[in-house]
């Protein structure tokens, strides 16, 4: 272990050496951009610059925070839990190297939740429109000249007009939006507009207000699942806490002295090691699951 840290320490600096001489935060951010611009995914990418469009993304006071955070809560476990100043310095990078991770977490969950947010404008307005104009495509069109939406969902509904215009149908058109966004709002209201559109049905507006107040109910739920899913993560962090906490009760126990005495095992330090990565594998499934599915129906 002692081999490989040091090794990683000089590849370091001899990279660092070969440098113009810049700062090491710059350095290191270069070198971050570096690796990011040439294995992002494509999609990620887009993401991350709706989110810094949006001003959601942290700024370098926020991250230097959250690195000095990770590193220390990291180091004070590796200590309490193997009294090794080794063991403190990896397990302090293994955390701060999640933070690219948790990073992609947080902005798929706004992302998600901005597109939902846009896709609630563009069937409420569509529907208004529709209310008005009684032409599906007329009503896109006017939604798109409203300037309620924002891209991504903003190009989309430009390409619907435009393949609706090109085939003289509107179902490929629907069969596009529907596929790019597969929420049960939007393939609800395309449905219910291709009938209209194919069978000439009459008298809608009662079928479209009753959709506008499913989408309205929608919403609600939406948002109160966004608020007791925050309310959960809190709670969960805390617990997540309290279960690397439980080594001071085995230590107070066993006592100190008795407990290092045990770490000479090397079974006893591998099954220690063991309970760290659980404790660690449990916190980042609660992150995941706590980011994920925002906006599902």
């Amino acid at each position: 272990m002692e081999f490989i840290l040091i090794g990683l320490i000089l590849i370091f600096v001899i990279t660092y050496r070969n440098s113009s001489g810049e700062g090491v935060y710059k350095f290191v951010k270069d070198q971050a951009h570096v690796v990011y611009d040439q294995y992002a995914p494509y999609s990620y990418k887009a993401m991350r610059e709706k989110i810094k469009e949006l001003g959601l993304e942290y700024s370098t006071r926020q991250y230097t925070i959250q690195i000095a955070l990770f590193a220390g809560v990291a180091a004070v476990i590796g200590y309490l839990y193997f009294y090794n100043l080794i063991v403190v310095i990896v397990y302090a990078i293994i955390a701060v190297s999640t933070i690219p991770y948790l990073t992609y977490l947080r902005c798929k969950r706004q992302y998600s939740e901005f597109i939902f947010e846009q896709i609630q404008v563009y069937t409420t307005n569509t529907i208004m429109e529709f209310n008005t104009t009684q032409s599906f495509i007329k009503a896109l069109e006017g939604v798109v000249e409203s300037g309620v939406l924002e891209e991504p969902v903003l190009s989309d509904v430009k390409t619907m007009i435009a393949l609706s215009y090109e085939k003289g149908d509107v179902s490929d058109s629907i069969n596009y939006m529907n596929s790019k966004y597969p929420y049960y709002m939007v393939k609800n209201m395309h449905q219910l507009f291709l009938q209209v559109t194919k069978e000439g049905a009459k008298n809608t507006e009662e079928t479209l207000d009753n959709m506008l107040n499913d989408i309205d109910i929608l919403v609600e739920c939406l948002y109160r699942d966004i608020s007791d899913r925050k309310q959960f993560h809190k709670q969960f962090l805390l617990f997540g806490l309290v279960l690397y906490s439980l080594i001071m009760l085995i230590q107070l126990i066993l006592g100190v002295d008795s407990y290092i005495e045990m770490l000479d095992n090397i079974f006893m330090k591998i099954l220690v090691h063991f309970v760290v990565f659980i404790n660690s594998y449990f916190l980042l499934k609660g992150e995941k699951y706590y980011n994920e599915n925002v906006g599902a129906e």
